[in-house]
This record gives C-alpha cells, structure tokens and sequence, in this order.
C-alpha cells in the first residue's frame, strides 16, 4: 500500500488534533448537554458544543486534501457535507469525543479525540489524543506508532508500557469481571474506547478491555488499534482470537495489552 496519503492524513490533522483537544478541554466542565433528537439514550443524544467545535477544527483542514474520500463523522456540522466524490475505498472517520456523556461530561474517566483514515476497509493511519492526560498518539501503518505531549510538545518513538498495573475498562464490562482484576492486584479504572484502545501506550497502564454495547466494536472504537499495534500491543477478542484488521468485521469484545501476561490474565478475567 502506497503510504504517501496516510502520511499526509496524519501530517494535515496533527495541528487540527492539538486544536481539538485543546477546545475540548478549555470547555471541560463549562458546557452543557444539548440531546441531539430522535436519540432514545441519554449516552447516544449527548452533544455538547465542545463536540461541534471539535469535529470542526478537524474537518476543516481535511478537506482540501481529502475531500473525494467517505466520510462517517459523529456529528452532523457545518462542512460534513463537503466531503464524499467518487473514492469510495477511502473513508475517514471522525469521532471529535468520544465518550462524551460518560467521560467527557460525568468525568468517569478518559475521553479521546480521534480521526483514522482507512484504504480498502483497513486502517492506515490513526490520531488518537487523551486531553486529559495530556498525549497525542499516531500512527501510520507499517511505519511504528509516535506520541507527543500535549499541549504542543515534541515528538518521540512509541511503545507499550512495560511498569504499573493499570487497567482500562469501558463502561460496558461487567462488574464480576473489573472485580475479579482487581482480586488479582490490578489497578481497574474506567475509560472510553479510543482510551481503551490505546491503553497499553499511556504511562503506568499496561491493558485495555471492552465489551460492545449491541452487535460489534464501531468502527470508531477501532481508531486507536493501528496506534496499539503498530506500538507493539498485543490485540485480540476476549477469546484470544486476532482482532480482526477490517473496520467493518464483526467482533464483540477487545482485549489490549503490553504482553502477553497481561492479555492472558483479562481474558481469564472474560472468561469465568
């Protein structure tokens, strides 16, 4: 795969992810939940106008350049409808915070800002930014995984995390199965997908789990998995099949590790 696009997606949305993130969390604790309509659940009608500025500041730039590629963005804003030619093997996906009712608003833990780019149904390049911890993660496939601090840091080389015992767990799992890590000396704490797909890369954190809320993990949840891999992660279903690369192929849960000790000792967890 020619590699010349992804990495002008991640050269393009670098500066537009340092400006997401820093909207994201200029606004933290000061904006209110707006329900967008015709959504059943108060987790999928969160909306705030930290979401909309966000998807904003990273649409904008992208569309000189890719504007013939597909677009699945969370919100619908202003220059949505400027994307979508004739490219239909590309598709960028957009999730300007992910977690937002969770995470973002209640503060549970971890919200993410994301944009991944994927050629013929498999990601080739993935921004992931944890504002509130302060990293911006990328990755183009093929090429390793890179991490900057936030606000505006410089770059450095990344990899998997080999000290702490930190777990990140999405919302979705099960009780039994946080307090059966934590029985076994993990440190258990809750974060959104695009957190837990990234999670072996964040200081002190060795793992993440999730469990899909109806058929499958979203395409959106899988943003950070090329970063993951591409750092050295060890990725699987709870089962401890390979996750599959495809954006689209059905999967139910996600396991992410720093190694194989790790991995193992969540899906034991999964599996009683």
């Amino acid at each position: 795969m020619a590699t010349a696009a992804p990495r002008e997606f991640v050269r393009t949305l670098r500066p537009a992810m340092l400006q997401a993130s820093a909207i994201a969390a200029a606004l933290e604790g000061r904006v209110p939940n707006v329900p967008k309509p015709d959504e059943h659940t108060a987790v999928k009608a969160a909306l705030t106008i930290a979401d909309t500025a966000a998807q904003e500041a990273l649409l904008v730039p992208l569309v000189k350049r890719f504007r013939d590629a597909q677009l699945e963005a969370e919100e619908d804003t202003r220059s949505v409808g400027l994307f979508g030619g004739g490219r239909v093997e590309r598709r960028i996906v957009i999730d300007p915070i992910d977690g937002t009712f969770h995470f973002y608003l209640g503060a549970l833990g971890p919200y993410a800002v994301m944009a991944g780019l994927a050629d013929d149904g498999v990601y080739s390049a993935a921004l992931v930014a944890l504002p509130r911890e302060g990293w911006l993660f990328e990755a183009v496939r093929g090429e390793g995984a890179r991490r900057r601090r936030l606000p505006a840091g410089g770059s450095s080389p990344a990899s998997v995390g080999r000290e702490g015992n930190g777990l990140l767990l999405s919302d979705s799992v099960p009780d039994r199965v946080a307090q059966r890590l934590r029985d076994g000396g993990w440190d258990v704490a809750l974060g959104c997908g695009g957190a837990v797909a990234v999670a072996p890369l964040v200081p002190g954190v060795r793992g993440g789990v999730r469990i899909a809320k109806s058929v499958s993990i979203s395409t959106r949840g899988r943003i950070g998995l090329l970063i993951a891999v591409e750092a050295g992660a060890i990725v699987t279903t709870g089962g401890g099949e390979p996750f599959p690369a495809e954006i689209d192929a059905p999967a139910d849960s996600l396991v992410v590790a720093s190694d194989e000790e790790v991995a193992a000792a969540i899906r034991d967890a999964l599996a009683e």
